[in-house]
């Protein structure tokens, strides 16, 4: 409940400096956990600089580079190379992870936590990213079930 707090917080501040609107939901660009009670800092930098186009088309999570990058909502992307870039580029709704980026059993629960890239699913070719191995093991058990979930929850995470 904290960390769903001080997350919507840092979002409104955020938000305000950059003249986000608020009715469009930010990228999680949440870095590594840095541990016990305390938030992962944001870095701008969406799903930890790993490229989203290559969860499509290599099905693997694979590290991008910051020399194909591009800001897409707010969030600087990363790319493994200026084909993936372009493709991003061209139709970021394909590629681009569901919730923001955010954990999708996270979301399905209510709140807005970081991901680890390696933790990964495409369904219905959206792809969705979980917070560590353990969650996604429990994501798995009823993927369509956290996913109408989430769905409902999503929009209103960050309205406080």
């Amino acid at each position: 409940m904290v960390a769903k707090l001080s997350q919507s917080l840092l979002f409104f501040i955020i938000a305000s400096l950059s003249g986000l609107s608020l009715a469009q939901a930010p990228i999680n660009t949440l870095g590594e956990d840095p541990g016990f009670f305390r938030d992962p800092e944001p870095t701008g930098i969406a799903i930890r600089g790993y490229d989203a186009v290559a969860y499509h088309l290599l099905g693997t999570p694979t590290p991008g580079l910051a020399e194909h990058s591009l800001d897409y909502q707010g969030a600087t992307w990363h790319f493994a190379n200026a084909k993936h870039k372009e493709l991003f580029a061209n139709d970021p709704s394909t590629y681009a992870p569901a919730y923001g980026g955010y954990c999708a059993y996270g979301v399905s629960k209510g709140y807005l936590v970081k991901i680890e890239p390696d933790q990964w699913q495409i369904v219905d070719g959206q792809l969705y990213l979980n917070y560590d191995a353990s969650v996604s093991k429990k994501w798995r058990r009823d993927i369509p079930g956290y996913i109408a979930e989430a769905n409902k929850k999503f929009p209103t995470l960050f309205e406080q």
